[in-house]
């Protein structure tokens, strides 16, 4: 067989590339307007909102270039389609092969299951570093003209390197319902909930006086430490490794005890 690896990254390349390039350009365009929505209207608005509608949206402080990207470029556009692509990459790694009737081919040659996986989580790996180091590259070039070099480069690459690590879980999570049930909608589902909740739970927690919550999400070790402000945040990253890896172990425990002929 050909590198389970490399024919993946070969069959995903469009859907790659279409996402890279979509989360790059959606970084830069909205990065573009920082000076304006600091001295313009939009930053008038903001002001008339109340502390915790503020608070939520993280637009506390739309004036600096860390409090504008870190509320509504790294806050709310990059990782939600950068998500979306871990997310679809991670419910098609084993639950769309195995809908496709693939799988049985895949596994009729001598690979394990827990090889396919592997590699799966491998490529998912490759991706969401494509993505954030393409993201990186795009911060950097807008940087000067976007008047935001109050933001060094190494505190871009802090965020850069949560939000690789913030597809990857979403994606592993995805791969993980997707090794245990089979069923891509089901993983498809699952994982969107779960999304949607934690993302709730990092924003909305402290609006509802359960702060405790944001502790459970992954978003808020994605962005809660403020990297663009404060760089890299050894804890959380190493949070959100922990996860992946404990997810991974999950996935290719559930993967190998599964009845495939059924």
């Amino acid at each position: 067989m050909p590198d389970l690896l490399t024919k993946t990254l070969r069959d995903g390349r469009r859907g790659l590339a279409g996402f890279t390039a979509g989360t790059a350009l959606l970084g830069v365009m909205y990065a573009g307007f920082y000076h304006q929505v600091a001295d313009g209207a939009m930053g008038q608005t903001v002001h008339g909102f109340s502390p915790a509608l503020r608070q939520a949206l993280r637009m506390e402080d739309l004036a600096s270039a860390a409090g504008y990207l870190g509320s509504s470029v790294f806050g709310i556009i990059v990782p939600l389609v950068a998500v979306i692509f871990g997310i679809a990459t991670g419910t098609g790694a084993i639950a769309g092969d195995e809908e496709a009737g693939y799988l049985d081919l895949l596994l009729a040659h001598p690979v394990s299951r827990t090889r396919l996986l592997l590699h799966r989580f491998a490529a998912l790996t490759v991706g969401a570093i494509l993505i954030a180091v393409v993201v990186l590259l795009a911060m950097l070039a807008v940087r000067p003209a976007a008047q935001l070099d109050s933001i060094t480069v190494s505190r871009f690459a802090a965020q850069c390197l949560a939000l690789a690590l913030l597809i990857v879980v979403f994606g592993t999570v995805a791969m993980t319902v997707g090794a245990a049930t089979g069923s891509r909608p089901a993983a498809l589902a699952a994982t969107t909930g779960i999304a949607v909740l934690t993302y709730a739970a990092s924003t909305l927690s402290s609006q509802i006086g359960a702060d405790a919550l944001r502790y459970i999400s992954p978003f808020h070790y994605y962005i809660g430490g403020e990297p663009l402000r404060y760089g890299f945040q050894w804890a959380d990253l190493s949070i959100l490794a922990a996860t992946i890896a404990v997810l991974l172990t999950v996935a290719v425990a559930a993967f190998n005890r599964r009845d495939l002929t059924s």
